[in-house]
């Protein structure tokens, strides 16, 4: 039987000592700070399923929302969408959140992606929140929120572990705080973008505008855009283009810094 390194550590580090209780004790919960460690680092999901990785199929689901039931896939339908998710109702940096999306709602409109909120609480908590949302920022929720009291699709998506159980409203913010992710999906159904926020910084929504600008251009032209890029700047052939194709796309040529650098005017 194999012994974990971080196991085998302690037991080495308790079989140098001369036998002293205080030093039988340090070993021991060196041991056990060991055991803890090797838990958490293999098993970082307590059985769960693996986070999701940019490229992977974002999965599907049925689930109620504050606008009625919804199979996630069918919903997507030919838009992008993007997916926000909140530990909990009635949270301060959410409320701001939450509302400033429905402002800029109609620059998503116009670029056909969906806005779709997740709360792990239910359907009655997201209406009172709404409330407030619109009472506090201006704006209320004009898109759906995903109902996950039961844990469901925070769990599908790796943010909560399989193992979390229970009654939604005992838990508090801090104990669902991995549940701050923002996912991008294209209408191919594959995950393009992936941002995971701490509870305490609201997340930029404008900066993912930008984003969406950059995902869209680049899939419709086989270019990438560089640092900073906003709409209408230069963009990047992408390495995939050879230099025949590239002449071809572009008879005009281009600023090549390097061999492996090669700018042109964003393609409209």
């Amino acid at each position: 039987m194999s012994i974990p390194v971080g196991s085998a550590v302690a037991l080495t580090f308790a079989l140098h000592f001369d036998g002293s209780v205080k030093e039988i004790a340090a070993a021991f919960a060196m041991l056990t700070f060991a055991r803890a460690f090797e838990r958490n680092l293999l098993q970082p999901n307590r059985g769960g399923k693996e986070s999701m990785k940019i490229g992977d199929t974002a999965p599907d689901f049925e689930a109620e929302t504050s606008q009625g039931r919804i199979r996630f896939h069918d919903w997507i339908g030919n838009s992008w969408v993007i997916l926000f998710s909140h530990p909990k109702d009635f949270t301060p940096v959410c409320t701001t959140e939450l509302g400033y999306m429905a402002k800029i709602k109609p620059e998503f409109d116009r670029r056909n992606v969906k806005i779709i909120g997740l709360s792990v609480d239910s359907t009655g908590d997201h209406q009172g929140w709404a409330k407030d949302i619109e009472e506090t920022q201006g704006h209320a929720p004009n898109y759906p929120i995903i109902a996950d009291a039961d844990f469901k699709v925070s769990k599908l998506y790796g943010m909560l572990p399989a193992d979390v159980a229970g009654d939604a409203k005992k838990r508090t913010p801090g104990d669902n705080a991995t549940v701050r992710n923002v996912y991008v999906i294209g209408p191919d159904k594959k995950i393009k973008l992936i941002l995971v926020y701490p509870m305490t910084t609201g997340r930029n929504f404008d900066e993912v505008v930008r984003v969406i600008d950059s995902l869209q251009l680049t899939a419709k032209y086989q270019v990438a855009t560089p640092v900073n890029w906003k709409p209408g700047e230069d963009v990047i052939i992408a390495g995939s283009v050879s230099d025949d194709e590239a002449k071809r796309r572009y008879p005009k040529g281009w600023k090549s810094p390097k061999p492996y650098i090669r700018i042109v005017p964003q393609p409209q």
